[in-house]
């Protein structure tokens, strides 16, 4: 289910929301990612998408967009990224509710999706 359109601007991407009560925030999307982070997306796409919308943006009255300064590397490593899809998590942040842990995913998989997040954070001044 896809929550955002689209919209091609120089050498990145918007993604913006369909409506007004979808996507949570509006985000830059970067024309290249690195190898790790397509890979990462990939199994963002398969794993996180139908929750935290498409690129991450969250979707209103589902899940929190993680990119978002809330989800910083100084505030949330990328260790509370691992054991939030490891054990789930105690929503503390928003209003969403808890997260469950995600079955079938690697650490190493798990570090693909950070790769992924971290490069669309990065590229939104979020570092």
């Amino acid at each position: 289910m896809a929550v955002g359109a689209v919209v091609f601007f120089g050498a990145g991407q918007t993604t913006t929301p369909k409506d007004n009560t979808s996507a949570l925030v509006e985000i830059e999307i970067p024309a290249e990612l690195s190898g790790h982070a397509i890979i990462g997306k990939r199994l963002y796409q398969e794993n996180c998408l139908a929750c935290h919308g498409e690129n991450a943006v969250g979707q209103d009255k589902v899940a929190p967009p993680l990119v978002h300064k809330i989800y910083e590397p100084s505030h949330h490593g990328d260790e509370s990224f691992q054991r939030a899809i490891a054990v789930g998590v105690r929503a503390h942040h928003w209003n969403f509710g808890n997260m469950p842990k995600i079955e079938g995913l690697t650490r190493t998989d798990v570090a693909a999706i950070i790769s992924y997040i971290r490069e669309l954070q990065r590229y939104n001044g979020i570092s």
